[in-house]
């Protein structure tokens, strides 16, 4: 959880930052995107890496490194291309937390009770956004910006001593896995790739991760253009934002629980399509009333991340236990690609709308709904994935 806090804390400070030094929505969405560029990145190393020496080891090094990046990040950044570059940084170290971390659940976790470990894990992650965001919304009127990232930095520094207790409980690493040493790095991705089933399933993953990434970015600052045209403060807006991502919490947790119990591929098309539709529906609310903007933005939280944890347990479910830190890097690559890149269109297609069309937020419904347009391609990949793994998974 407060590891997770630095994820979102940009999106916290978006609209200050944006006024101060005055950036354009794209510009603004560029620095999410870093993060996400050094994400995956990281991601990609990292599974490798844990399959030879063991996630433990880096999972505590980039604890230690995040809570280091993050505090740079909070003292130096400067401008956009400084706050790009040092996020980025941050990302790169964050990385080495996410998929080491699941590799640790599948270890200890039994395969009935894999997806609710997972889906927990994903929601501690979740209830770390939110805390960041409400950091920011109650400190916004008293503390500078700057002053906030610290704060949140000292956070992810909280995380990374907790981190040292928690690998405490946990079963110790092999020293090494004979079949991963066994397997050259090239030879583990060159299989992972012709891997259909594994493919299918990463590709849904990617598509997952454009709509998801690009909600997180974004819903502060719209919710904040919604809260100030209601009368309101933005930092109430932002605070809405934070109280959205606690229903994140309940969608990692029973999403998780519920693909032990009905199976990876029911819940995965379910959570899909419900948030598909809430793609394409969410920036067209913009003039409804604050509360129901609210509520539609938590009910889209929840079904945007109920699936979340699920594409991480059904790899775990067909791809072989000694390439499955290379798998998690190629599936990682893949999402956080798509991420990285939706942050960006998103405020992109803003900028367009604001300076093309009549009413302001017009703009807000086109940029929400590239958010869906990119994201249709993950329920045709999920019936794919259930068409090749239907006799491995029944």
């Amino acid at each position: 959880m407060f590891q997770a806090t630095i994820a979102t804390v940009w999106a916290g400070v978006m609209p200050r930052v944006m006024e101060d030094w005055a950036l354009s929505a794209s510009s603004a969405g560029l620095v999410q995107s870093a993060w996400y560029v050094g994400y995956l990145v990281s991601l990609f190393s990292v599974g490798f890496i844990a399959d030879r020496i063991g996630p433990r080891r880096v999972f505590l090094a980039s604890s230690l490194l995040t809570a280091v990046a993050a505090s740079i990040f909070a003292l130096v950044a400067q401008g956009p291309l400084s706050a790009a570059l040092l996020y980025g940084l941050t990302g790169l170290c964050a990385g080495g937390c996410y998929s080491p971390g699941l590799q640790l659940l599948a270890n200890n976790a039994t395969l009935q009770r894999r997806g609710k470990a997972m889906g927990a894990f994903i929601g501690a992650s979740s209830l770390g956004y939110g805390l960041s965001l409400m950091t920011v919304a109650l400190l916004a009127n008293t503390l500078h910006w700057r002053s906030i990232l610290l704060v949140v930095a000292g956070m992810v520094a909280v995380g990374a001593v907790l981190t040292v207790w928690a690998l405490e409980r946990m079963r110790a690493d092999p020293l090494r896995d004979p079949a991963a040493a066994a397997v050259p790095m090239q030879l583990a991705l060159a299989e992972t790739l012709r891997d259909r089933p594994a493919m299918a399933g990463n590709w849904a993953y990617a598509a997952h991760c454009w709509e998801l990434m690009a909600l997180w970015a974004w819903l502060p600052a719209y919710l904040a253009f919604a809260a100030q045209g209601s009368g309101l403060s933005s930092a109430q807006g932002i605070g809405l934002a934070a109280m959205a991502h606690l229903a994140s919490v309940v969608g990692s947790v029973l999403g998780g629980a519920a693909s032990d119990r009905h199976g990876r591929v029911r819940v995965m098309l379910a959570a899909s399509a419900a948030s598909l539709l809430c793609s394409f529906t969410f920036g067209w609310l913009w003039a409804a009333p604050l509360w129901v903007l609210a509520g539609f933005a938590a009910i889209y939280n929840l079904c945007a991340i109920a699936d979340s944890s699920v594409y991480s347990t059904a790899l775990a479910d067909v791809v072989p236990a000694h390439r499955l830190g290379a798998a998690y890097s190629v599936r990682s690559v893949m999402g956080f690609g798509a991420g990285a890149i939706s942050p960006w269109v998103f405020g992109a297609v803003l900028d367009w709308g604001q300076a093309q069309l009549a009413l302001p937020g017009s703009a807000w419904g086109w940029a929400w709904s590239s958010v869906g347009l990119g994201a249709l391609l993950g329920p045709l990949m999920i019936l794919q994935f259930h068409r090749l793994t239907r006799k491995a998974l029944a």
